[in-house]
This record gives structure tokens, C-alpha cells and sequence, in this order.
């Protein structure tokens, strides 16, 4: 599992012209699926993003978490994160999780997610539009 955390000062999500997900100040999530991903390392993925540390505190040390700034989450299915372009100039997606099975472990995701914090989605598998600000910038890989 991948996800890739950029912390945002407002984020949105279109599809057919229609906003499926928009938030004001937290993360936008691109998140990734591969073979062998379960509940276990959902929960683990799911605990890391939120006590993640990266909103500066009264000092500007980055020092406090989405939850502790009162954030929201744009959780955004992603597949290509498993591109492997090692050959060729055109990426394989081999590594990524078959469609049916990822939708599953995404759904989850973000009920996990939602037991903690709001959060709002795009469509999976659909043409998104995502516009958002990047804040500092400030973007985080997490791999599981």
C-alpha cells in the first residue's frame, strides 16, 4: 500500500463536471494497492496518516497532526502509484491491484479513516479532476 499525504490549504474533486469531495485545510491522499495489502496494513496506514506531524504549531515547528489542527482528508484512489517504468517509456501497472479487489481495500480505507476524521472522496476508477494547494509545499510518501 501506498499513499502519497499532501497537506493542503483547500482541496477539491471533480468528475463529469461534479464535485464528489471537496475540503478546506488537511491532507489530499493519492492512495495505491498492490498484492498482499489487508485490513492489518489498512489500520496501520490509517493510524500513521493521522498522527502524522506536519502542521507547524504556534512555534512553526512541524509539530501537530490533521487532527489536532481540526483538518479534513481528500482521499483520492490512485493507481498509478504502482507504475514501474523501469523498461520502456510507457509504465507498467502490473504491481497495481486488480480493480475489483482495490475498490474493496479503498472502501475500507476510508471507513477507517472516518472513524477518525472527516473525509471526503472522488469516484474510483473514474476521470478526477483534483485541484488543491499544496501547503509549504509539504508531501509525504508512506509505504506499507
Amino acid at each position: 500500500m501506498r499513499v502519497v499525504v499532501q497537506r493542503s490549504l483547500e482541496a477539491s474533486c471533480k468528475v463529469d463536471g461534479k464535485i464528489t469531495g471537496k475540503i478546506d485545510h488537511g491532507f489530499v491522499l493519492l492512495v495505491g494497492f498492490t498484492e498482499g495489502d489487508n485490513l492489518d496494513k489498512i489500520k496501520w496506514m490509517v493510524h500513521k496518516i493521522v498522527n502524522l506531524r506536519i502542521f507547524e504549531d504556534e512555534n512553526g515547528v512541524m509539530n501537530l497532526s490533521v487532527l489536532d489542527t481540526k483538518g479534513s482528508i481528500l482521499s483520492i484512489s490512485q493507481f498509478t502509484l504502482y507504475a514501474n517504468s523501469e523498461k520502456g517509456n510507457r509504465p507498467s501497472y502490473i504491481e497495481a491491484m486488480k480493480g475489483d479487489e482495490a475498490t474493496k481495500l479503498y472502501d475500507l480505507f476510508n471507513q477507517e479513516l472516518k472513524k477518525e476524521i472527516d473525509v471526503q472522496t472522488g469516484i474510483f476508477g473514474s476521470d478526477m479532476k483534483i485541484k488543491f494547494t499544496n501547503d509549504g509545499p509539504v508531501t509525504i510518501l508512506l509505504e506499507r
